[in-house]
């Protein structure tokens, strides 16, 4: 029984910190580096929906953006979108269209 008791509060724990790691607007780090301008780790865009009128979020940890510019950048803001379709673009092209 005390096992259950334990095994039930890291749970609790681990579900907390993750939760809070995983902020509603996706930003997991904002720290003020001068005037307008911040220093910013966030969740990247999924990429089936950089297309979407409204794009999702990744929800696992793997793929974070550091970001360095000004402090009203969010993770779905115009800027943010375009970058991560580029980079989708370039990937698909290095990776398809120059195999052998």
């Amino acid at each position: 029984m005390k096992r259950i008791g334990s095994v039930v509060s890291v749970s609790v724990l681990l579900g907390v910190l993750a939760g809070s790691a995983l902020a509603a607007d996706g930003v997991i780090q904002k720290e003020e580096v001068g005037q307008n301008y911040c220093h910013m780790k966030f969740q990247a865009i999924r990429p089936s929906t950089l297309s979407a009128d409204k794009p999702e979020l990744k929800t696992s940890l793997g793929d974070i953006i550091d970001f360095y510019g000004p402090c009203d950048e969010t993770p779905t803001s115009k800027g943010q979108i375009a970058t991560q379709r580029r980079e989708a673009q370039l990937r698909f092209a290095r990776e398809y269209l120059n195999s052998d």
